[in-house]
């Protein structure tokens, strides 16, 4: 892996990009297993958030397939159940505040805030609506900016990188991302698979 901005050299967006990628993403057994398995379990089995053993099934698998370093997971469970009001509803409309909601949770008698983790839970019910928040992907959204802003080019979102961790302002980025790179064809899923995948590649510790 290169070591410093100036020596990395990613690929313009672009469909054909995408789709290389996205052939990579099938082409890997165990992120179409795992991607599965979530769907079975979100989509399926333990669609609703009202019983507290289907949000504990949905936030182990989770946390674990994704490494989201949830230790305590029963409160946050809890959280979901007990305190996010008609998430059900708001998740099946896209209501964006839900991540919001889901994301604050006390643990170990302090406010923490599980960002990424929130935006996953979202978005595996139901992906068309809820881009996912991972670290890989705002290395790669601020990458372009910058390199935009480098070259004098007009940058596909003028933004600050603590809007990254603005769910609603994220959103926005990742639409203006894909309508400036004329991606429109692909789903916020398959770009999510895109922009983790390249940041993997590209920015992996």
């Amino acid at each position: 892996m290169k070591k410093n901005k100036e020596e990395i050299i990613i690929p313009k967006p672009s469909v054909k990009e995408v789709n290389k990628y996205l052939k990579e993403w099938d082409d890997n057994k165990e992120y179409c297993d795992k991607e599965d398995a979530l769907n079975k379990l979100f989509l399926k089995l333990c669609q609703k958030n009202t019983d507290i053993n289907d949000i504990l099934l949905k936030v182990t698998t989770l946390n674990k397939f994704y490494s989201t370093g949830i230790i305590s997971i029963y409160p946050v469970a809890k959280h979901i159940l007990d305190d996010v009001t008609d998430i059900d509803s708001r998740l099946k409309k896209g209501d964006i505040s839900a991540v919001s909601d889901i994301q604050s949770v006390i643990l170990g008698g302090e406010m923490k805030k599980l960002y990424s983790f929130a935006s996953k839970y979202c978005s595996h019910h139901n992906s068309k609506d809820y881009p996912i928040y991972d670290s890989y992907v705002d290395k790669v959204l601020w990458f372009f900016k910058c390199r935009d802003k480098e070259n004098n080019k007009p940058s596909f979102s003028n933004f600050k990188r603590k809007d990254l961790k603005d769910y609603a302002k994220f959103k926005s980025i990742i639409l203006e991302f894909r309508d400036y790179y004329g991606l429109t064809n692909f789903t916020l899923k398959q770009i999510d698979q895109y922009l983790w995948q390249l940041g993997k590649e590209y920015f992996s510790k």
